[in-house]
C-alpha cells in the first residue's frame, strides 16, 4: 500500500523525534514549514519550554520579504534564529527538520543558521 505525502512526512517526523531530544545544554532547533511561511523554535525538551523563536509571520520580517515561502525567506529566518540564540547564550543545538526532507527551504534555513554561528 502506497503512503500519501502526508503519511510519509508524519512517519519521518516520528522517526526523527525518536532520535532527537533537546536538553538545556543542547536545545532542539525545530522547524515547521507551511505552504506560505516557515517557523523555527529553539526548545528545551526537559523543561518543555521555547527559548527562542522566529518566523516569517513577524511584522518586521514579513515587511522585508516578497514571499514567506521561498529559500530567501528561510535563509533570513535561519540567520535571525541564530542571532537570537547567540544573544541568549545558546551556541549548540540539535536540528529537528520536522519530518521534512533536508532539501530546499529546510536546507537553506539550516545553512544560514550555521553561517550565522549556530553549531549543529
Amino acid at each position: 500500500m502506497k503512503l500519501t505525502r502526508r503519511e510519509s512526512k508524519e512517519r519521518r517526523h516520528r522517526r526523527v523525534r525518536g532520535k532527537v531530544q533537546g536538553s538545556p545544554e543542547r536545545p532542539r532547533l525545530a522547524v515547521f514549514r507551511s505552504n506560505e511561511h516557515i517557523y523555527a523554535q529553539v526548545i528545551d525538551d526537559t523543561q518543555h519550554h521555547t527559548l527562542v523563536a522566529a518566523s516569517t509571520v513577524e511584522p518586521e520580517v514579513k515587511s522585508s520579504l516578497a514571499s514567506g515561502a521561498n529559500c530567501e525567506a528561510s535563509a533570513q529566518i535561519g540567520k535571525l534564529i541564530a542571532v537570537r540564540s547567540l544573544e541568549k547564550g545558546i551556541t549548540k543545538v540539535v536540528f529537528d527538520r520536522g519530518g521534512n526532507l533536508y532539501h530546499g527551504r529546510i536546507k537553506a534555513l539550516a545553512e544560514a543558521a550555521r553561517e550565522a554561528g549556530l553549531d549543529f
